[in-house]
């Protein structure tokens, strides 16, 4: 990782942990070690956006989740969000998101939300990783109900990286902006008789109930999965559903877990955890705060990298 990649990660990181708070350009010096015109500079080269912007946009999408989940006024998400007033924050909305944040609460609609992806992972598609050394992270048995799941097809994808590359990252933020019946967007390797001609194995969806009548949003389409028992596989990079019937080992190796902590806020994450299970430099994703980590794991003692207030 290279010093500027490094600072800008820590900027990032910063705004991650102090997103409630005033953020200067003063505060992401000092945190980055050097001046204010060299982090903005930097900041916008590896991001795209100026660090006022990132900001703005991070605020925006959060309080757009709490319009959609929470009976909260709109005026006090308005000053959670950093802005002085209600009008200032629905021209913020309004221009940011195409609608009225006073309608979207009442009638929630898919939005191009804003996913703040880590430089440092920016490049991870170019290495190419010996699997030797990869652990397994937790192996569970999780029933599902039959559901519909609307998804992104795209042409030639096979897995993650090779699908960013062909539909671009931003498509998670409109996934995010919708419901999910497991409180995320979800990646899947489609079988054959879900697929359309020319069509990618791998895509990206969100799991809605059968009787789902929200929108759909231009060029994804809606497959619908029978009820069924899974093996889900998770490592720090996602999960792998596939289907199986239960068995009483799997049942007694999953009493043996813990979840793992946001280092950050404290929160339970998404990655849970056996005694045996061996990470090295994994990457953690806190679906609450919205920070990213690198831990270390073994016999059920994490180490936190990188991971700096």
């Amino acid at each position: 990782m290279t010093e500027k990649i490094l600072a800008v990660q820590q900027m990032q990181d910063y705004i991650a942990g102090h997103l409630s708070e005033k953020i200067t350009l003063c505060d992401l010096s000092c945190i980055a070690g050097y001046s204010p015109f060299y982090c903005a500079r930097i900041f916008k080269e590896l991001t795209g956006l100026t660090p006022a912007d990132y900001i703005r946009r991070l605020r925006l999408s959060g309080s757009a989740l709490r319009l959609r989940d929470e009976q909260c006024k709109v005026i006090d998400i308005a000053y959670d969000s950093g802005y002085d007033g209600v009008d200032g924050y629905q021209r913020a909305f309004r221009n940011t998101f195409g609608c009225n944040p006073y309608e979207y609460a009442k009638s929630p609609i898919p939005l191009p939300l804003f996913t703040p992806y880590g430089v440092k992972f920016k490049t991870l598609w170019k290495e190419q990783k010996s699997m030797e050394h990869i652990a397994n992270v937790f192996i569970q048995v999780v029933e599902k109900p039959e559901r519909r799941v609307i998804i992104k097809r795209e042409k030639m994808a096979q897995d993650y990286w090779s699908y960013c590359q062909e539909v671009g990252c931003d498509v998670w933020g409109i996934l995010t902006s919708m419901k999910s019946l497991c409180g995320e967007p979800v990646c899947m390797w489609l079988p054959e008789k879900y697929r359309e001609a020319s069509t990618s194995e791998y895509v990206q969806g969100v799991e809605v109930t059968m009787d789902y009548t929200g929108i759909i949003p231009d060029e994804f389409d809606v497959i619908t999965l029978p009820a069924a028992k899974y093996l889900m596989f998770q490592g720090g990079q996602g999960r792998i559903l596939l289907q199986k019937g239960e068995g009483d080992d799997m049942k007694e190796r999953e009493e043996k877990k813990q979840w793992v902590l946001c280092p950050w806020c404290g929160s339970k994450t998404r990655l849970q955890i056996f005694r045996e299970t061996e990470l090295k430099d994994s990457p953690l994703f806190c679906p609450k705060c919205r920070h990213e980590s690198i831990i270390n794991a073994k016999n059920f003692t994490i180490e936190t990298k990188e991971a700096r207030r």
